[in-house]
């Protein structure tokens, strides 16, 4: 049996890609007798991306799968490549990540320590010290999401993994939600509510660790990355609202924190709590109106006769 599914999903990042490959190399080769499937989803790429990893699949020591979603959309290539994984663990990590070389020891070694169902974040750290301090996860130390909690942040997609019994019980990530999609964010916060939902425990260890090479050095590129994760997380509440008894205490939890003075990773927004809120309140209504639109019925057909 496959020990562990590395996804990968990627569109027009032909570069950066190439050195998160040269990393699983890396790791595989330090990992001896850990065994690998590595499925690459291509969502769409014109600029070589699919020649370029056909070109270094050859010859290497564990399984490579090339998949292809035209149709744009993160959540639509994470499915792909969630339908195809084989492995005993399923890992994934984007495609401007590297891993560091004990990567796949330190995965195995963390699902080793609890029993399935279990989902396990990783450490994020920075990988280029010219970037902003955003999308990263820094904590030195194992930790447990609380069950009644937000799990977003907690761990995020850039190096999350669970046990395949956790497809089962959780389903598909929500193609609405995302990179390249309506609602722009929060498909992997959405997996993780839903796990919870499930009762599936959520845990962090910082042993095994990419580093996230972003690239967003103006405070404009940060700001719309952060207003899109409110924007996906304000559609996440609307989603859960009435299906979910933490939606009401979270939203009231955003609200008080209007009362904090607490500025983010990015000093142009002056008071975090606010921007937050502002575009979570944004993408609640975007839900709604997209949720009242899906149950319009359609106009009658006229007859041309």
């Amino acid at each position: 049996m496959i020990d562990v599914s590395l996804l990968i999903c990627t569109r027009d990042r032909r570069d950066s890609l190439a050195a998160t490959l040269a990393s699983i190399v890396r790791a595989a080769e330090q990992a001896r007798g850990v065994r690998l499937e590595l499925i690459v989803v291509d969502n769409g790429s014109s600029d070589g991306t699919p020649s370029m990893v056909r070109y270094w699949a050859t010859e290497r020591g564990f399984t490579i799968r090339l998949l292809s979603e035209p149709r744009p959309g993160l959540s639509r290539a994470r499915n792909m490549a969630l339908a195809a994984a084989r492995g005993r663990i399923i890992a994934m990590t984007d495609d401007d990540c590297v891993l560091h070389p004990d990567y796949l020891t330190r995965l195995i070694r963390a699902f080793a320590a609890f029993p399935a169902p279990v989902v396990i974040g990783g450490r994020i750290l920075l990988g280029d010290p010219a970037d902003l301090p955003v999308t990263v996860k820094l904590e030195d130390h194992p930790m447990t999401a609380d069950p009644e909690g937000f799990p977003g942040g907690f761990v995020m997609g850039a190096n999350l993994a669970f046990t395949a019994d956790v497809r089962g019980l959780v389903g598909r990530f929500d193609e609405r939600f995302g990179a390249g999609a309506p609602f722009r964010a929060a498909e992997d916060t959405d997996f993780l509510f839903r796990a919870q939902a499930a009762g599936i425990p959520i845990r962090y260890d910082p042993g095994f660790v990419v580093d996230h090479h972003h690239g967003r050095r103006r405070e404009d590129e940060a700001v719309a990355l952060l207003a899109g994760y409110g924007f996906g997380d304000g559609a996440l509440y609307a989603k859960h609202l009435w299906t979910d008894r933490r939606i009401g205490r979270l939203i009231r939890e955003d609200v008080r924190n209007l009362r904090m003075r607490f500025v983010g990773p990015v000093p142009a927004i002056r008071h975090f709590h606010a921007f937050r809120l502002r575009h979570v309140l944004a993408g609640f209504a975007a839900y709604a109106r997209a949720a009242i639109t899906d149950r319009r019925p359609s106009a009658p057909r006229t007859s041309s006769a």
